[in-house]
């Protein structure tokens, strides 16, 4: 049997419908599942055990005309796979016409009123409820297919090799990690960095034995900076400076992760590190940290959450400027931070 699932992209959206494929290996475990995602989130699933192959989704070449013969060359692949099932997780007209054109004896999608992706769909799923959590509803393709959906898997398999890397790095065996993620693609979906500093500052003051590691991409490290004064002889600014599967390691050796509403915060969800989610314009029902809803805090505003990537409220980025470093100390003095002295690095 041959499988195709699509869900090209974000950081975040592939890591929650990763449970799609765990369980679809188990139940079909001769099965040759294929991963179509953008090359840049690639290296996130280059050498799963569960996969035989990714197809690169080359969004930003294939967007030019000269181009345009790669594309060609990856859907006659694609073509020729002879696809038994193809699940289409993206739900956009990108995604169903490569879905759709990969000619999978059954093409399975979400039933979202986006771009009239179901429309080329055998078989559409909907949301159950507009609260129904992204996991959830990518999870509910499955018992059409007679796959049955439970929690008895490894979401993301450990890389011991780079390990090593973390060790190198200055984060010996039973430090106390803490983690903090100030990006997010959306400017509003961003905590201040002074408040997180600010956040640092106080946290290094009760935990003096705490380490603390910044996350984020290259155009995150003036924040990185910013953040690391507040504890400069204990602070790593890694933003820009670790590779995906680097990041996922560094967020399975911590003992807590402050974070944006951004693919950090999945990736410690489906590790089941303790976290603390600040969310402003979105809604933590639909997108939240999966199984830890309860360690999210926000504001509630009248115009919150207003799905927008762009602020409009009388008091600008209130949502998140509102909260304050105080009330996130509190929230994290609820966790008991632990050393993880017997956890191998």
């Amino acid at each position: 049997m041959k499988i195709l699932i699509l869900k090209p992209s974000s950081l975040g959206d592939v890591i929650q419908a990763l449970p799609v494929l765990r369980l679809l290996k188990q139940h079909y475990s001769a099965a040759e599942i294929f991963w179509w995602i953008d090359t840049a989130l690639a290296p996130l699933l280059e050498g799963d055990p569960d996969l035989a192959g990714i197809v690169r989704f080359e969004r930003r070449r294939w967007g030019k005309l000269q181009h345009w013969p790669e594309m060609l060359r990856s859907i006659r692949w694609l073509r020729e796979q002879n696809f038994d099932l193809v699940i289409d997780l993206q739900c956009l007209a990108r995604s169903g016409a490569f879905a759709w054109l990969a000619r999978g004896k059954l093409l399975v999608g979400l039933d979202e009123a986006r771009e009239g992706a179901c429309g080329f769909y055998d078989l559409a799923v909907p949301r159950a409820s507009f609260h129904t959590h992204a996991v959830d509803w990518y999870l509910a393709v499955l018992p059409p297919l007679g796959v049955p959906v439970h929690k008895d898997f490894i979401w993301l398999p450990e890389r011991p090799q780079l390990a090593a890397e973390i060790k190198r790095k200055g984060v010996a065996a039973g430090a106390r990690l803490i983690l903090l993620q100030p990006g997010a693609r959306w400017k509003n979906k961003r905590w201040p960095a002074k408040h997180f500093a600010a956040l640092a500052g106080r946290l290094a003051q009760k935990h003096p034995d705490a380490r603390f590691g910044i996350l984020g991409d290259r155009g995150d490290h003036p924040l990185g900076e910013v953040i690391a004064q507040a504890a400069p002889e204990r602070s790593l600014n890694l933003c820009g400076a670790t590779s995906l599967p680097e990041m996922i390691e560094w967020i399975r050796r911590c003992d807590l992760l402050i974070t944006n509403d951004t693919g950090p915060m999945h990736v410690a969800a489906a590790l089941g590190r303790p976290l603390v989610a600040l969310f402003g314009p979105t809604e933590p029902r639909r997108t939240g940290p999966y199984g830890q809803l309860q360690n999210v805090l926000h504001l509630d505003l009248p115009c919150s959450p207003c799905l927008k990537s762009e602020c409009h409220y009388e008091k600008p980025e209130e949502c998140l400027r509102g909260l304050s470093p105080a009330t996130v100390l509190g929230k994290i003095d609820t966790f008991r931070l632990k050393p993880l002295s017997d956890q191998p690095i």
